[in-house]
């Protein structure tokens, strides 16, 4: 659906003048040499920036109040960028400016029309590249330009894609130069990225502007991400037969700089999200690793480099890739989009053929230029550049080539030197390493970045811009431009423009007198047999995390009890009882609050608190204690991998647990050093603890994903309390008030055994309540029904592994009341008891992991053992 709404005239509105001047006397001035975003020759602002001015409904200050709102959206929302050598961690979070980018009707027509031809070149002369090679041979592209780059593959030669696409999604980037003209400085052909921070930054951006977002005419995005699916779906058809085509979006996983994109775009598409050890190929065809066994896959929307996609015929230390791959596209029975070979069209050195290519292939000159470009690898080229490299910027021609050459100055370790940045010494040099290897290297004209304003402490300062579009094929031929894409700025007013160097980015508006596009990501009315389609897989390693969620969300819980158990202990003014120091100070050992080989509380009170007081605070367990801190890192670190499955509510809980945790450990500036001065700490984690739970609970749906999370948080407290059990009895620990007070704490079951008992300090009535009551959730006898029940529920697939309810008791807890509450024998059955119920439910997890997780096939030799 379209509405029309009309082009805003910024003569027409009231004070525009006043509103304006504002901004012009706030804005800086733009360097000499550079095109003004804001203003134009006349010094005034730009027709869309006046316009913008007067929409902010105020004093520009409000400006500020606005980037507040902005950056702490980004930090709720967890929107990160992840750089490797950041300071103190290698995750960000995502830079982004309050300010838009403006693009005219004009402008972004030219744009357009120019991305759009280009990307029907480029995968025209792929067609032929992989196919007769009439370029190579016409000599209008260099043979050893495109044979001799390692983003050529020819294990693919011959092999056409389905619909000849090669280029489903292509990216480039453009700049302004002084005369306002643009220009095309790179293309990216093999996984472009930033399409899910596209749509987050118009997200948050068009939010805190909703008048002059809806007044200014700016065209919407959805339209063109619901065509990428929609076209990979078409394309894939043919790969699924007569089953509807099953897709994903392939991730490098977690570490990868821009995950956080791969799991909120993989959402926002209705698509999994999958990495390549969750992928296998047989027979020729991929398919994915669920917990419910293996299901084909027929498109691949990838977000991996060629070099990594498959071990066994491309890199062979990928760990990110799929094994047989290539196989599986040449016999045509996958999608990859985009396909597989394209990374040579990257090299800077193809913008320099373009031109000629584009009047024999399309019959017209290219509409939207590249700078221009010199192949150094062509004898002509690199006459007519050297003498003049002190105007040039100087790219490698091939990837992994560092520019790092003595004297290269302020660009070193990018992928370009400045000529201009460079000493008379560092110039020499770099003359000299193009002369050893000058097909390594490929020139092109220095041309300013344009500057557009940016809102910093009250001013507007410029900063240079880099514009990033996208091309998105439709299936039958054409490209559609994403209208709008990602404005790039640099750090500082004249920088490079680069997001690892500290750069930020801006949503980008894109102005239309057309009717603005209202398209929903809602596609068309659904079928009955499209809702058992959609059904989402749970795939293995999807399901491992959830059910290492639940298990960590359960020990966090444990954890955080016997914590405040010990706070209790060791602030009751009644001479604690020994057996029950020994107990709890074996349950800390055996659970990792303190280190092993810590004095227990009967023998050192003082070391033993320190101790614990220390781990505490460890996330990174540096004593062998993998205390609170510890399990509270590893249950957001396994969150992490699963945003593409939480709520934004329960993804952001789970991301400050830690965090706030280690800040409400320390009193001003000094951390805790007692176990009582960190009651409130704990209190609240407790609070904490419980909205995740119920997060998990209520606020999941109930696939087998969920399951296996419930089955984790059951395992983990069967094992658990059991431990707790056993500890207790063989230290007798029980038969003191204080002790079986404290064991009905650590279950969680003081209320309950009150309302039933009162005061009756009698073994029968705590074994009934905290073993045999199947009503209690924290009664092991509640545990083992309940573990029971989610385990039939688990998906039913033939394995050679013993049963997994075999490895639990038939009924009830596996022994009656009677024998349990008989004096001394009875004792010695709940110990005996609470050791069997720990081995099962440290078996239980191995089976689970063999089963669902592992997807090992067992082989001749050991079917036959």
């Amino acid at each position: 659906m379209t509405i029309s709404l009309p082009l805003f005239d910024a003569d027409a509105l009231p004070d525009a003048s006043q509103a304006a001047a504002e901004l012009l006397a706030r804005a800086r001035s733009v360097e000499a040499g550079y095109y003004d975003e804001l203003r134009g020759d006349d010094g005034k602002l730009r027709p869309a920036w006046q316009a913008f001015a007067e929409y902010l409904g105020g004093s520009v200050d409000d400006l500020s109040r606005r980037q507040g709102v902005l950056a702490q959206q980004i930090l709720e929302d967890g929107i990160t960028y992840n750089v490797y050598s950041a300071p103190g961690g290698n995750s960000r979070p995502w830079s982004l400016e309050v300010l838009p980018m403006l693009l005219g009707p004009q402008d972004w027509a030219s744009i357009e029309r120019g991305v759009s031809q280009r990307a029907h070149l480029l995968n025209q002369v792929l067609l032929d590249v992989y196919g007769e090679q009439r370029l190579l041979k016409d000599a209008l592209l260099p043979s050893a330009l495109v044979l001799g780059h390692p983003g050529y593959l020819r294990g693919l030669q011959g092999v056409r894609p389905p619909g000849d696409v090669y280029l489903h999604v292509m990216a480039f980037d453009l700049m302004r130069g002084d005369d306002g003209n643009w220009w095309v400085v790179s293309q990216r052909t093999q996984a472009p990225s930033g399409l899910g921070y596209v749509m987050q930054n118009r997200l948050i951006v068009s939010r805190l502007y909703p008048e002059a977002y809806r007044a200014m005419s700016v065209q919407h995005l959805a339209s063109g991400y619901r065509r990428l699916v929609d076209t990979l779906q078409t394309l894939a058809e043919p790969c699924a037969g007569d089953e509807a085509p099953r897709l994903a979006l392939w991730t490098p996983g977690p570490y990868n700089e821009t995950y956080f994109e791969h799991a909120y775009l993989a959402r926002y598409l209705g698509l999994p999200l999958v990495e390549g050890g969750d992928l296998i190929v047989r027979d020729e065809r991929v398919y994915l690793k669920t917990v419910q066994g293996l299901e084909p896959l027929h498109g691949l929307l990838r977000r991996v480099d060629d070099d990594f996609c498959d071990p066994l015929e491309l890199r062979p230390d990928s760990t990110l890739g799929v094994p047989g791959l290539l196989q599986a596209v040449r016999a045509g029975n996958v999608v990859v989009a985009n396909a597989l070979g394209t990374g040579f069209l990257e090299s800077p050195a193809i913008h320099g053929f373009l031109p000629a290519l584009s009047k024999a292939v399309l019959g017209e000159d290219l509409a939207l230029p590249s700078l221009p470009t010199w192949w150094c690898g062509e004898a002509a080229a690199l006459a007519a550049v050297t003498p003049e490299l002190s105007s040039k910027v100087v790219r490698p021609t091939y990837p992994n080539i560092v520019m790092n050459d003595q004297g290269a100055g302020p660009r070193q370790g990018l992928d370009a030197v400045l000529g201009p940045a460079l000493s008379p010494t560092g110039l020499q040099g770099l003359r000299d390493r193009i002369e050893r290897d000058p097909s390594a290297y490929t020139a092109q004209s220095f041309v300013s970045y344009s500057q557009t304003p940016v809102w910093s402490q009250g001013q507007c300062v410029l900063r240079g811009t880099s514009l990033r579009v996208y091309a998105l094929a439709d299936g039958l031929g054409g490209w559609q431009v994403l209208p709008g894409g990602m404005t790039r700025i640099a750090s500082r007013e004249a920088g490079y423009v680069s997001m690892q160097l500290g750069g930020s980015s801006l949503d980008t508006w894109v102005l239309t007198e057309e009717p603005v596009d209202t398209f929903s990501m809602l596609p068309h009315p659904l079928k009955a047999e499209d809702v058992v389609q959609r059904q989402r897989p749970v795939a293995s390693r999807t399901g491992e995390n959830l059910f290492w969620m639940g298990r960590y969300t359960e020990r966090a819980e444990q954890q955080l009890r016997l914590v405040q158990a010990l706070v209790n202990l060791l602030g009751d003014d009644d001479t604690p009882d020994a057996g029950v120091l020994e107990a709890m100070s074996a349950l800390a050992a055996s659970t990792g609050l303190v280190p092993p080989g810590t004095p227990s509380l009967l023998q050192s009170p003082r070391v033993f608190e320190r101790a614990a007081m220390e781990a505490l605070a460890d996330p990174l367990a540096k004593q062998g204690a993998y205390s609170l801190a510890f399990n509270l890192g590893s249950l957001a670190r396994t969150a992490h991998t699963l945003r593409d499955r939480l709520s934004s509510d329960h993804d952001r809980l789970l991301r400050t647990l830690a965090p706030d945790f280690s800040l409400r450990l320390r009193r001003g500036e000094e951390p805790a050093r007692e176990l009582v001065e960190a009651r409130e700490a704990l209190d609240h984690l407790g609070m904490q603890l419980a909205a995740v739970t119920g997060a998990q609970t209520d606020r999941m749906t109930r696939d087998a994903g969920w399951r296996l999370l419930t089955v984790g948080r059951l395992v983990e407290r069967l094992g658990a309390y059991a431990g707790m059990l056993q500890a207790f009895v063989q230290q007798g620990a029980v038969h003191s008030p204080q002790g079986f007070d404290m064991l009905l704490m650590l279950f969680d079951s003081t209320i309950t055994f009150r309302a039933r008992f009162q005061r009756r300090l009698e073994w029968p009535a705590l074994v009934g309540t905290i073993v045999m009551d199947e009503t209690n959730p924290r009664a092991m006898g509640c545990v083992l029904r309940r573990l029971r029940n989610e385990l039939v529920k688990l998906p039913d697939r033939s394995s050679p592994l013993t049963g997994l309810l075999d490895l639990l008791p038939v009924e009830g807890v596996g022994l009656n009341l009677a024998d349990m509450a008989t004096p001394g024998a009875g004792e010695a059955a709940v110990e005996a008891l609470a050791q069997r119920l720990m081995e099962a439910s440290w078996r239980l997890s191995d089976e689970l992991g063999l089963r669902y997780f592992a997807h090992a096939e067992p082989s001749a030799q050991t079917m036959s053992a």
